[in-house]
């Protein structure tokens, strides 16, 4: 099966977030919920308050850099924050942390570079977050895959993560990623050959904004 996604132009925050939740109902009762770069929060605020009442079950689990408190607001017990590198966090670790190891049924990824300034390094630290996450959710294997495409970005984009040697991503099938990067043409041309290339039953929104001047 293709893999199924869209290509949002806006800057995302919480209230875009919300509006996509409306539109595409991508957070459902009782879903596992993984944020990552959770700082400082919005984000798994909104995922709580789409996992339904406490007897629906679910949780959200948020990992940052930054050591992240829980917000008050709009949260509840299922909502923990674990402070780690997403970079260097291998994918059995991400997997304990959902409900009996099964894995997400829905990913986020707000993952985003310091802006530099400096245009081919933020578009290639944005595009570096991206095939992480991407990796990260759907595995190894599938990355490989664009590789058959005649595209070596699956190989170069991970470089800088450490070895993992589990190849199966932390995304439940017919799970959903979504994923927030910098808009440029270098981003575009490492994420298309894995868009068109792979096969995931998965579905992927692509968050593009604000754009990076070409």
């Amino acid at each position: 099966m293709l893999i199924n996604y869209l290509i949002l132009k806006f800057g995302i925050g919480e209230v875009q977030l919300l509006q996509m939740q409306k539109q595409y109902k991508l957070i459902t009762p009782g879903s596992s919920v993984l944020d990552l770069g959770c700082a400082p929060g919005a984000w798994l605020q909104v995922a709580c308050q789409n996992l339904g009442p406490l007897k629906k079950g679910g949780v959200v689990v948020g990992i940052d850099i930054k050591k992240v408190k829980v917000p008050s607001m709009h949260c509840d017990e299922r909502v923990k924050t674990v402070c780690a590198d997403v970079i260097n966090l291998p994918r059995h670790q991400l997997r304990a942390l959902s409900p009996q190891q099964k894995g997400f049924s829905v990913i986020l990824s707000d993952m985003c570079p310091l802006v530099s300034g400096i245009t081919s390094r933020d578009a290639a630290l944005s595009a570096e977050l991206g095939m992480r996450a991407i990796d990260l959710a759907v595995g190894r294997a599938a990355l490989d895959r664009t590789e058959n495409k005649g595209s070596d970005v699956a190989a170069s984009d991970t470089s800088g993560s450490s070895s993992d040697t589990d190849g199966d991503g932390v995304l439940q099938r017919g799970g959903h990623l979504i994923i927030k990067l910098l808009e440029s043409e270098d981003v575009k041309g490492r994420l298309r050959p894995f868009l068109e290339g792979s096969e995931t039953p998965s579905m992927i929104v692509i968050v593009l904004g604000p754009e990076v001047p070409g």
